[in-house]
């Protein structure tokens, strides 16, 4: 009888992992979908008689979403703080739902004109308020819920999450490239995986309200006012600014490798749909294998090693590579270069989000994380679709996404030196017992 408690308990972990996650998993499946068919939604949404226009006017949209997180940090962050994990998250799941359901069925602009882009707008702004704690909820549960020594390998699983919903959007919208011509995509066989991601928003709600709270959370004896929250993101605001700066490497990675990686490989590698879906799955499968693997491996070394090395290989070979990928356009080419930013990002993400639950203060640790997360994404990674193919526009250099990328690596590289060499974050840390 004994000998079978140890093994209920690891198959009751791997169900309430699954269990959190999955709100991330409809959150980034959209995500995924709003950038991969960016050029048939520009079309529909946003006729301006030029494709360059009608793009910008839709990765604008996509990146407004962002501008929504700090607000959802701030406002469900601190109710979530107060009133526990497993509420907020059922709270953030309805509002990702309603926002997925309005850009699915919204008709086009040919058929109710001006009122067709402010609905997407909409629906953008209410994912986006509800993922600016979405990503901070789930990573605060899991690292509350996690056993003792591995805190990273579980926090991991919440970005590897989203890897699964890019695999599975992957392998739909290769699907659908094959069954349907483009002017069938054009007109309406894009809306498909929206209506596939709204079919499993009511599972997605059975699963999540079967959550227990946190133990973590049930054993605190006080439970701050949210004036009291906001009042200590106010004092922590440099530990919620190092963790922006840290946070910026992994958004502006991740949505470049991602979400605007079948734009870059169609508009301008010239490759085909079928081989930007392709390397996409591809580099879904690779981060989904390197996050827990680098979150364990930072369990075992420290987050600060793990850190330091990736941001800076990222700084370092970032524009090298997209220079020769676009000097050179071809399939295992492309496959190649994002392959290794993929290695690049699953790394060094794998050790950060971790490392981020560990440096904010456990009193608003779902606001200050999702604030910092939120500053990040809605400053720098939300709209990087859009810097990317500005940066093209104006330079007249293909491979100019890649200084974004740069920039993003410098960021991560000099928020780690100063998060673990700042002596209140040590105190902190040392005093709670988190950083490994």
């Amino acid at each position: 009888m004994s000998a079978s408690l140890p093994a209920r308990a690891k198959s009751s972990g791997i169900v309430t992992v699954l269990r959190v996650v999955s709100g991330n998993f409809l959150e980034m499946f959209d995500f995924f979908l709003f950038g991969f068919y960016a050029t048939y939604i520009s079309k529909a949404f946003f006729p301006t008689g030029s494709e360059f226009a009608s793009l910008m006017l839709t990765f604008m949209t996509f990146g407004a979403g962002f501008l929504m997180r700090p607000l959802g940090a701030i406002l469900l962050g601190a109710y979530i703080d107060q009133i526990g994990r497993r509420k907020g998250l059922i709270l953030t799941l309805t509002i990702m739902a309603s926002g997925t359901i309005l850009i699915a069925f919204v008709p086009g602009y040919e058929t109710i004109g001006l009122a067709a882009p402010i609905l997407v707008l909409i629906g953008r702004l209410l994912q986006g308020f509800s993922a600016g704690v979405e990503l901070g909820g789930v990573s605060v549960y899991l690292s509350e819920m996690a056993t003792p020594g591995n805190k990273g390998f579980y926090v991991a699983w919440q970005s590897a999450s989203q890897q699964v919903a890019i695999m599975v959007a992957a392998v739909i919208g290769y699907l659908l490239s094959t069954i349907l011509s483009p002017p069938q995509i054009g007109d309406w066989g894009w809306r498909i995986p929206f209506f596939i991601g709204c079919a499993i928003v009511p599972f997605l709600f059975y699963i999540r309200r079967s959550l227990e709270e946190t133990e973590v959370f049930l054993a605190r004896k006080h439970r701050p006012s949210t004036s009291e929250i906001f009042a200590s993101m106010g004092k922590n605001w440099r530990i919620v600014l190092l963790g922006m700066m840290l946070v910026v490497m992994t958004t502006v990675s991740f949505y470049a490798i991602t979400v605007y990686t079948p734009t870059f490989g169609k508009t301008v590698l010239k490759l085909t749909t079928t081989d930007s879906l392709i390397v996409t799955f591809c580099v879904g499968l690779s981060n989904f294998f390197w996050l827990p693997v680098m979150g364990a491996l930072s369990d075992r070394i420290g987050r600060k090693p793990i850190l330091l090395l990736f941001s800076g290989l990222t700084l370092l070979t970032a524009y090298p590579a997209l220079a020769w990928l676009v000097a050179t356009p071809t399939f295992p080419n492309m496959l190649m270069v994002l392959l290794w930013l993929s290695f690049l990002y699953g790394s060094y993400n794998g050790a950060m989000v971790v490392a981020l639950t560990e440096i904010v203060p456990a009193d608003v640790r779902t606001a200050g994380f999702s604030l910092a997360y939120a500053l990040a994404t809605a400053l720098f990674g939300g709209f990087t679709p859009m810097v990317s193919t500005w940066l093209i526009e104006v330079t007249g250099n293909r491979a100019a996404p890649g200084m974004w990328m740069a920039f993003a690596g410098a960021c991560g590289l000099v928020a780690t030196v100063l998060a673990y060499s700042g002596s209140a974050v040590r105190v902190r840390a040392a005093r709670e017992g988190q950083i490994a």
